[in-house]
């Protein structure tokens, strides 16, 4: 059966670990725009960054896929790590048009990411193919590019949760129950990650 056209919004994150306020952006996108689906991209290891803290690819997809359960609009995505490192938000989307030409993409992004889009690579060609829908950060300048005609700023509900915060707690023996889905606890616990 064909697919139908859809508008998928790619929530790109390290998710390491995915957290509650990971999953509540995405569901905010879900409910308060035009978006059909979220991908939650994972990205693979970044060969310039320090990998010690990073758990394997796999791993972190795994963790998404549990955090998402059975919603049918949100998809766990590898769509990165069989791409060239580093990878560029650019090269991501010209490789996904050509894969699946009837989809519209657009990016989902913090207000923080918004006010440093002009130094990413080919940001104009970026801007001129794909909508782009901003969650507000506190303490961030949105910039320029705040009321250009392809981005959309909303005021998600956010959580001051980070995913390093998560990690400390597991090497520290605290819970992180509440921090991250059910699921997501469960797994950790039961593949001892992050300890």
């Amino acid at each position: 059966m064909p697919q139908s056209p859809k508008k998928v919004g790619l929530f790109f994150g390290s998710f390491n670990p995915v957290h509650v306020g990971h999953m509540i952006i995405a569901n905010h996108m879900i409910n308060w725009t035009d978006l059909d689906h979220v991908w939650m991209v994972i990205t693979p290891h970044n060969p310039h960054k320090n990998k010690s803290t990073l758990a394997k690819d796999y791993d972190r997809l795994n963790l998404v896929a549990d955090a998402i359960g059975d919603n049918p609009r949100l998809k766990a995505s590898n769509i990165e790590f069989n791409l060239p490192k580093p990878s560029y938000t650019i090269d991501t989307l010209t490789y996904l048009v050509e894969k699946y030409p009837i989809h519209d993409f657009s990016i989902i992004m913090g207000g923080d990411n918004l006010g440093t889009l002009h130094k990413w690579k080919n940001y104009e060609q970026i801007l001129k193919n794909h909508k782009i829908y901003v969650y507000q950060r506190p303490n961030y300048e949105l910039g320029e590019l705040e009321n250009h005609p392809q981005v959309t700023i909303l005021e998600a509900p956010l959580l001051n949760i980070s995913a390093s915060y998560v990690r400390k707690c597991i090497k520290e023996d605290k819970s992180i129950r509440y921090l991250v889905p059910d699921a997501v606890y469960e797994s950790i616990k039961a593949s001892h990650l992050y300890q």
